[in-house]
């Protein structure tokens, strides 16, 4: 076989090769393995509905005192906890039956939480608490609880024997005069603590007061501020809602304080210091153990200075340093335990005695007083 030929064959070999491998890749190809299915979504779960809260105040939103102080408790709320609580209130519910059908209304109204913020709604809360144990009921300044009912208060006395302290100093006739709202313990006590805060810096310090029956009145307060400048007061104190004390000893030339809230705006000729409540903390611990499932009824509250509840804030600017060093001694005292207020010797305004010497009153006494102490003028209305 010549060279010729054999190169012949060894090109037909590879050609053959050629055309074996292109007949295998026209066969049918090896399929891929199949993707994983993907593994279902799962549903997210529904968000909680907002707990509905609702609030009945005794006066307007704008009386610049108690229901002010209220409200801006209200909004901490807000504040806190966003989209998880929706808020509503109604304001200048009396203290009737009224009160009733507004606190069943907001309960039917799909509120799981409801605050009464004064003393006159006690029966009515519970009552309807009663009536809906689905409900979580919270009352102001009242001593009856139920299992869905608490009560919760402010040491207002604190900041009243504060603001005492600021009067007695800065008192030139030696007179003070206080407005009165409702004659009960927690106002007596007001205007008793007011007296001995005074007294504690001028022994000779006596206290008139004029009772207009009702929290929220401007008219009557302003006649009845009037009436205690006239007779000889030159600083009014109040236990009343409204700004009409402070407004009145500013046009009569007088000094006076604010209540409840920050008041130096309405008569800042005439404003010492602010007595003030902070609702917030409060409310805002509250509604937390509400939302948390820790919330339990039957229980009080009693909070003041120590939880930062009460204040005497903005004191004007003639008021001695060494007066104001004092109003902080007394702060810090009240925080840490180390001072007590109503710790005898206390005498009533009869002589008999109310503490005695070194005792220090407990919390059951200061919730009954219904008695003045030395130095205030006059009787209790409906006191024995």
């Amino acid at each position: 076989m010549t060279d010729l030929q054999k190169r012949s064959l060894l090109k037909l070999a590879a050609l053959s090769a050629v055309a074996a491998a292109a007949l295998v890749g026209c066969g049918k190809k090896e399929e891929a393995a199949p993707a994983p299915a993907a593994a279902p979504v799962a549903a997210a779960p529904a968000k909680p509905e907002p707990l509905k809260i609702a609030f009945a105040y005794i006066g307007p939103v704008g009386d610049g005192g108690y229901t002010f102080s209220h409200d801006n408790g209200r909004k901490a709320i807000e504040a806190a906890y966003g989209d998880k609580v929706v808020t509503t209130f109604v304001e200048k519910v009396p203290e009737s039956a009224d009160a009733e059908r507004v606190i069943r209304d907001l309960a039917a109204q799909g509120n799981k939480m409801i605050f009464g913020t004064t003393f006159g709604y006690m029966e009515t809360m519970v009552k309807v608490a009663a009536d809906t144990k689905d409900v979580k009921f919270e009352h102001a300044t009242g001593y009856k609880t139920a299992d869905n009912l608490r009560t919760y208060d402010s040491r207002t006395y604190e900041g009243a024997y504060l603001a005492g302290v600021v009067a007695g100093k800065m008192s030139k006739s030696g007179t003070l005069g206080v407005v009165g709202s409702v004659p009960i313990p927690e106002v007596v006590r007001n205007i008793n603590s007011f007296t001995l805060g005074a007294q504690s810096v001028n022994p000779k310090i006596t206290t008139k007061v004029v009772w207009v029956n009702e929290w929220f009145n401007p008219p009557k307060e302003t006649e009845a501020a009037t009436a205690l400048i006239n007779g000889g007061a030159d600083i009014l104190f109040q236990n009343t809602d409204s700004s009409a004390v402070l407004q009145t000893a500013e046009k009569m030339g007088k000094r006076a304080f604010g209540w409840d809230s920050d008041m130096t705006a309405y008569g800042p000729k005439a404003h010492l210091a602010s007595a003030v409540i902070n609702w917030g903390p409060y409310y805002v611990k509250s509604v937390g153990e509400a939302l948390e499932g820790k919330w339990t009824g039957g229980t009080s509250s009693w909070w003041g200075v120590k939880e930062g509840a009460i204040d005497l804030v903005s004191i004007a600017a003639d008021v001695p340093e060494e007066t104001k060093k004092r109003v902080d001694e007394v702060k810090a005292g009240l925080k840490d335990g180390s001072f007590a207020i109503w710790k005898g010797p206390i005498m009533d305004n009869t002589g008999k005695e109310l503490v005695a010497k070194d005792v220090v009153a407990d919390d059951k006494f200061l919730g009954g007083l219904k008695t003045y102490v030395k130095g205030v003028e006059g009787k209790v209305p409906g006191s024995n």
